[in-house]
């Protein structure tokens, strides 16, 4: 089987892959789009070299590689594959749609597909919290996304202050500072924050 006979799973963990421009596990893959990458439909894209997967820990991570991008920049003007449904013809016609702007606009996929970051903090938070809601260093949750450049991470930082019930707030003794944690700030409003809390639904 080559790149043109790809199953409609396939096909939607490339275009996944895509969109959110990060790796992904199989669970966040599950919980993003309902679907996972797994035996052979894994070793498939893997020999392909659509898609690079690593295993951490039992898990496998999965990250598109420059062919697989170049796959999805194709598919862009592709046809719906047969059998793949209403919801492929919808998913389809979204992606012609898409081709026609960037064909019009000379935008790149990577104008428009970026990590959401701010999600990953949010993430990063409920796994640190275990969902209690607690305060957390900003130095623990850079450090607990190290792949995410210190500017990335402060934008996030920065559009996740706007919403209700999340505070970035400076440590109140300054004291227990730490050349890390000072070195990890943000600053908003001209302050320099320390701490993140995001308040649990009631």
């Amino acid at each position: 089987m080559s790149e043109d006979r790809l199953t409609l799973t396939e096909r939607c963990v490339l275009l996944v892959l895509m969109a959110e421009a990060r790796e992904l596990t199989n669970a966040e893959l599950s919980a993003i789009a309902g679907l996972e990458l797994t035996g052979k439909y894994r070793r498939h894209l893997n020999e392909l070299g659509l898609v690079d997967s690593t295993l951490v820990g039992r898990a496998f991570v999965h990250e598109l590689t420059d062919r697989g991008a170049v796959w999805c920049a194709k598919e862009f003007a592709g046809r719906r594959p047969a059998r793949s449904g209403p919801a492929g013809g919808a998913l389809y016609t979204v992606l012609a749609g898409l081709h026609r702007y960037l064909g019009e606009s000379g935008n790149a996929l990577a104008d428009i597909f970026r990590p959401d970051i701010a999600a990953q903090v949010e993430t990063a938070y409920a796994e640190l919290t275990r969902g209690s809601g607690a305060p957390v260093r900003l130095a623990v949750l850079r450090a607990h996304l190290d792949g995410v450049p210190h500017g990335a991470f402060d934008r996030a930082l920065g559009l996740l202050a706007r919403r209700d019930g999340v505070h970035v707030r400076s440590e109140a003794d300054q004291k227990t500072l730490t050349d890390t944690d000072l070195a990890a700030a943000v600053v908003l409003g001209g302050t320099a924050r320390h701490l993140l809390t995001i308040e649990v639904p009631r």
